[in-house]
Order: structure tokens, then C-alpha cells, then sequence
């Protein structure tokens, strides 16, 4: 069986997570291994420390609990609990909201024990804190990169795991990311009129990230670019091809209506990168 403890549900207290938690507990009896002590007796047994270590976790001690992890690592390195406490920790931080450290553990882990059994499950913990930690909107989006890249390597690795699927899910909110940070900018060119500053964004959103929620604006955005710089035959196209794809969109009747405001209509020209880029994909 395979470690995987949901954070929402682990926070819960299901019965769901207290079986999953079940998978890692080794034997022993934990009644009375846990303990407050800042110092290791030099002859601790790895299994004593680690059973303090999932103790402490249960009690919601996720600092305490990080601690006896780390503390495998330093007295028993090469052991097998060493790997298991490495594991746990990587969990433990992730839970904490100490990202960097859970991606430093995880990414520590794999090089460390690539064909591990818990290797889709610790590749899915890195991801999740990359995805965790994406930054604001306004800001540099280099992390959503990264956690898009790394998700998309779970997907790749682990097709069919619940780590893929739920990857999956993770994957089009980072896209979605993206693509808006791209809308934030085309629309700031817009704003200052350069049109051509826009449009480059605006063709970023429906060319690479068109599977968003992003691409019906961008869609209409990039018709009032096209119409500001007098190239009417590509407004025409993006018009119509928002209408073909999303006909019941507010984006398509403001569309149409800057469209029609010039006497003209929404007409797809099909040699238009436009109407190209959306054929590629089996769109419109």
C-alpha cells in the first residue's frame, strides 16, 4: 500500500486518515514513546525515535514531529527508517505550510530513492507545495511554472495513479494562472495603446493556453486591438471565432457590437492564425 494522507482530511480526523496513517505505524506499541526531550540518548533506536515522530504528529505536534524525523537522518543515515523518516518529513513540512523545506525533503527523497514505492507520492507532495505556494497574480509567476512543470511530470510518470488525477486538477488552475498574468499585461498595453504590446499577450492566452477561462476575454480583447490598429479583417475573425466557440458569451456580444459599430460584421477568415489556432486543437 501507498502512503497518501489528503491534507483536508488529515485535518478533518476521519476515520479515511486514520486508517491511511495506519499504513506507516510499524508494530510497536506507540502508548508512552513520545517525549518532550531536546536530546537523543547517542544508542536510540531508530524505531523508538520514529514512533515518537508519528506520536507527535498525531497529537498535532507537526514541529516535534519534523524534529524526531530529522533526527533519524542525523543518528541512523544509511537505515531504512532514515528513508521513512525523510518521507514523513517531506508530509510533515508540507502540512506545516513549509514549503521550500517540503520541497527541499521531497526533491532529497527522489534522488535519493528514485524507484521507491513512495516515489509518486512524494513526487505529488513537491508538486503540491510548488502549487501551494504560487504567488499573487501581480506577481512574478516563475513558481506557477514550476509547479506546473512539476505536475505535469506526475502526470507523466504516474499516468494512472490518484496522484495523476489529482494533478490533473491542479493543472488547469496553474494554466489558468498563467494565462491570467498574460491578460493582466495585455490589458495594461491596451490601456497605454500599444496595440501590438497586446496583442502578443492576448495571442499567448489563445495559442498556448486556450483551454482556460482566460480565452473568451482574450478573444474580445484582442478584437479591440485589432479594430484600434485598423487591421479589420483579423477583429472580424476573432469576433467570429468567440461567437463560433462561445455563443452565448458577453465577451461575443461586446464583440459584435464593436464589430457592427464600423458597419461590419464577425467573419472568420480561415488562412488567420486566429482560426488556425483553434482548429489545431479541434476547436470551431
Amino acid at each position: 500500500m501507498r502512503l497518501f494522507i489528503d491534507a483536508a482530511v488529515f485535518r478533518a480526523g476521519t476515520s479515511r486518515a486514520a486508517a491511511l496513517l495506519g499504513v506507516v505505524l510499524v508494530s510497536a506499541t506507540l502508548a508512552g514513546c513520545a517525549n518532550d526531550k531536546d536530546v537523543m540518548a547517542p544508542d536510540e533506536p531508530a524505531e523508538k525515535i520514529y514512533n515518537e515522530g508519528l506520536t507527535l504528529l498525531n497529537k498535532g505536534d507537526l514541529d516535534g514531529a519534523a524534529k524526531r524525523f530529522e533526527d533519524i537522518d542525523k543518528t541512523h543515515p544509511y537505515s531504512e527508517w532514515a528513508r521513512k523518516a525523510l518521507l514523513m518529513d517531506t508530509y510533515v513540512y508540507y502540512e506545516a505550510g513549509k514549503y521550500d523545506d517540503a520541497i527541499s525533503a521531497g526533491k532529497r527523497y527522489l534522488a535519493l530513492h528514485p524507484g521507491s514505492q513512495d516515489a509518486p507520492y512524494v513526487s505529488y507532495l513537491v508538486a503540491s507545495s510548488l502549487y501551494d505556494s504560487i504567488p499573487d497574480i501581480s506577481r512574478d509567476q516563475r513558481r506557477t511554472r514550476q509547479a506546473l512543470d512539476a505536475l505535469d511530470d506526475v502526470i507523466r510518470k504516474y499516468p494512472n495513479t490518484e496522484y495523476a488525477a489529482g494533478a490533473k486538477r491542479k493543472v488547469e488552475v496553474a494554466r489558468d494562472q498563467l494565462a491570467g498574468k498574460e491578460m493582466l499585461i495585455g490589458r495594461y498595453y491596451l490601456e497605454q495603446r500599444n496595440y501590438t504590446g497586446a496583442i502578443n499577450r492576448f495571442k499567448v492566452v489563445i495559442t498556448q493556453y486556450q483551454t482556460t477561462r482566460q480565452t473568451e476575454e482574450a478573444l474580445f480583447r484582442i478584437t479591440e486591438a485589432y479594430m484600434a490598429l485598423g487591421i479589420v479583417n483579423e477583429a472580424q475573425t476573432a469576433a467570429a471565432v468567440l461567437g463560433y466557440n462561445y455563443p452565448d458569451s458577453q465577451w461575443y456580444k461586446d464583440a459584435f457590437k464593436l464589430v457592427q459599430s464600423k458597419g461590419l460584421l464577425p467573419q472568420e477568415n480561415k488562412a488567420s492564425w486566429i482560426s488556425q489556432a483553434f482548429k489545431k486543437l479541434g476547436v470551431g
